[in-house]
């Protein structure tokens, strides 16, 4: 249900409508995993995920319901669809979000769109089909869970918080540099470090003001689209791990409460410029 009080978009009405018709596809496919057909992906030889049946029929019933209303606009989905950035209209879409998860039965995934006119991020929706939750979210209208408006916490020091981390799928530096990010955060003495493997519902969580912050050296723009609007719009900061604008395109992530944004950039920045090895 999407709060009387937000007047949502055109566009923020479709997105939930094309979440919705997803979330179908996911439940089924979920409740019978053999039939989700998992294959797994490798890139010379290194480890790159998996993809499913359901990562692209959910993508193909997105982008049909949201064509239906709008045929005229732009996709770039991670499995079948590679709109330009320059597209005045531009959807972007995870149609599975923790596919890994799913793949292993792990009840921990996410469905994401964002509609971004003219490169601004518009609105947004992150579903979690194993629970129902909705998250929404508008440009200047705040952010949701269901019908609730949320907020990011207060906490103003890393020993008063919770941190969240993602890992790509490199096992070389950037997982070092991760693991190094991560002990100099526990010698700040935070309360913990989370990793559920679904950066959507990760970054929902900054949002949420369940974690003060959530960091990953690498995510593709269908992973963050929604949720940065939703961060942003729940009163949090997201920028790059140096600190730079988050670009639209494949790139690090950090996103904070606004108030440990500093102490967390400080410490993610000083193992961001890993060297990948050559492959």
């Amino acid at each position: 249900m999407t709060p009387a009080n937000m007047n949502p978009s055109p566009e923020l009405t479709v997105a939930i409508n094309a979440a919705k018709k997803a979330e179908q596809i996911l439940s089924s496919y979920f409740s019978d995993l053999a039939s989700a057909e998992i294959p797994t992906k490798y890139t010379n030889e290194e480890f790159q995920g998996v993809v499913t049946k359901a990562d692209i029929e959910a993508e193909r019933a997105i982008v049909n319901e949201i064509r239906s209303v709008l045929p005229d606009h732009q996709f770039l989905a991670e499995e079948e669809h590679s709109g330009t950035l320059e597209s005045e209209h531009l959807w972007v879409i995870d149609p599975l979000d923790g596919t890994n998860n799913f793949a292993h039965g792990i009840p921990h995934f996410a469905i994401s769109i964002a509609y971004y006119r003219e490169g601004v991020a518009e609105c947004g929706v992150i579903l979690n089909p194993t629970t129902g939750d909705l998250f929404t979210t508008q440009h200047g209208k705040g952010s949701y869970w269901n019908a609730n408006p949320v907020s990011v916490n207060q906490h103003a020091s890393l020993e008063n918080t919770m941190i969240a981390v993602g890992f790509y799928y490199d096992r070389g530096e950037m997982m070092k540099a991760t693991l190094n990010a991560v002990e100099a955060l526990f010698q700040k003495k935070i309360h913990g470090i989370r990793r559920f493997g679904t950066a959507a519902l990760d970054l929902v969580q900054v949002g949420l003001g369940r974690f003060g912050g959530y960091f990953e050296y690498e995510l593709s723009p269908w992973d963050f689209a929604a949720a940065r609007l939703f961060v942003e719009e729940a009163g949090g900061t997201v920028s790059n791990c140096k600190g730079n604008p988050l670009p639209l395109q494949k790139s690090s992530v950090l996103a904070t409460n606004s108030t440990l944004h500093p102490q967390i950039l400080e410490i993610v920045s000083k193992y961001a410029d890993f060297q990948q090895a050559e492959t």
